[in-house]
């Protein structure tokens, strides 16, 4: 286990650029598996879920090679590989290999995944989806056996209960090779659906519709991959980066965004106080004034995204008046990181899973644990602005979603150490 070790209350000043979207990517690399000749991926961030994603990938015989933000993944000799529970239950994204093992091979074993704990997130309307398109499937042995008919998969209207991004990428990667058309309504509308769409299309695929609440896949019979893929930069990292320059930052410079990727956090974070200054493909954001509380609600795309709820929770700790709320639609139980806070010192509580914030003069430095990647990242915001030595137990968690963090805040000229516990 990791800890991250910070030395708090030093302002923070210069330049950060942001990775490529963790969020596309974990959904990325097991959709390369669908392409009969080797894949390039670029901007790839240095995050332990892509160490995990190889190892996953090297188990059925498939070839990676990464160097700098390069990923090279040759799948023309892969082998129909059952992935029991272990690295699968690392992290949740490898549910994904399920929609892409089905989609190359007709078949799929997969351990039940793993992931964040942060509260219930069933996979029912993924198993809907491939049950749609003709595929029995089963639960034996703490796995799921996912198997097309003999004749293959078909496609079909799916209505998704509710627009899950998992559900929808998973569907996808599964449909591309049908037989016929597939058609997903109430799809998830997020930016990483459409980098998964673009990065099929580029291949063969025929996907339309992907960011709308519709999308239609009509099934070809191969993939191939013929160019390389950029991947979309990292809305969430350059969101927490966002709040660290507002509640830390003497003026800092956040490079490689895409603003209509944040457009309802920006809005929060302007609504509080926050100047910020956007460039073509960079914000500045200035050193904070008089800050105001806000009420923060979480939703899908493009409503405030729930992974950038616990980011923005050391800022609002900084308004001078007034209540704070934060209410996860998306998670409701997504509060772990809130009792770790409190023993910062913060002026916070939960009710009923929303989350009361008022102003916090100072925080202190304190032994916490991060339960998540997000509550990893509040914490260590909060751990930059507290005074005195913070220690983050299971920063394993921050490494699974924040691309060379350790390396970017000390640019930044944060006393931060990622040690072994």
């Amino acid at each position: 286990m990791k800890q991250m070790i910070i030395h708090g209350g030093k302002p923070l000043t210069g330049e950060v650029w942001i990775g490529g979207a963790k969020n596309s990517t974990v959904a990325l690399i097991p959709a390369a598996i669908l392409s009969h000749t080797p894949v390039t991926l670029e901007c790839v961030p240095r995050i332990a879920d892509v160490d995990n994603l190889m190892d996953l990938l090297k188990e059925m015989d498939v070839k990676c090679d990464f160097k700098e933000t390069t990923l090279h993944i040759d799948p023309t000799e892969i082998k129909m590989s059952p992935l029991p529970a272990g690295k699968i239950k690392s992290l949740r994204a490898s549910y994904y290999f399920m929609g892409a093992l089905l989609g190359r091979f007709g078949k799929a074993v997969v351990g039940f995944p793993g992931g964040d704990d942060i509260g219930p997130r069933p996979i029912d309307q993924h198993i809907k989806g491939f049950e749609a398109l003709g595929a029995i499937v089963k639960n034996e042995n703490d796995q799921i056996i996912i198997k097309a008919p003999e004749e293959g998969l078909h496609g079909n209207q799916i209505d998704l209960a509710m627009p899950s991004v998992g559900a929808t990428m998973n569907i996808i990667m599964a449909s591309v090779t049908a037989q016929g058309q597939t058609i997903i309504n109430n799809a998830a509308k997020e930016p990483e659906i459409i980098d998964l769409a673009t990065f099929l299309n580029n291949m063969g695929a025929v996907i339309r519709g992907a960011g709308t609440e519709t999308i239609r896949i009509d099934g070809v019979s191969r993939i191939e991959a013929k160019i390389p893929h950029t991947i979309i930069p990292d809305r969430i990292e350059a969101g927490t980066y966002i709040s660290l320059a507002a509640c830390i930052g003497n003026g800092i410079r956040i490079h490689n965004i895409i603003e209509e990727h944040l457009d309802s956090y920006l809005a929060k974070v302007e609504e509080m106080g926050v100047v910020i200054d956007a460039d073509e493909d960079s914000l500045y954001v200035y050193p904070a004034g008089d800050l105001k509380m806000i009420q923060v609600k979480t939703d899908p795309y493009p409503g405030f995204a729930t992974d950038l709820q616990q980011p923005i929770t050391p800022l609002l700790l900084t308004a001078k008046t007034g209540e704070g709320v934060v209410i996860d639609n998306i998670y409701p139980k997504r509060t772990r990181h809130i009792p770790e806070l409190q023993k910062m010192g913060a002026n916070i509580k939960v009710e009923d899973n929303i989350i009361l914030v008022h102003p916090t003069s100072e925080l202190h430095g304190a032994c916490v644990h991060a339960d998540e990647i997000r509550a990893g990242a509040s914490l260590m915001i909060a751990g930059l602005m507290a005074d005195g030595e913070t220690v983050i137990d299971n920063a394993n968690n921050i490494l699974r979603g924040y691309d060379r963090v350790e390396e970017k805040l000390r640019k930044l000229g944060a006393d931060v150490t990622i040690q072994d516990a």
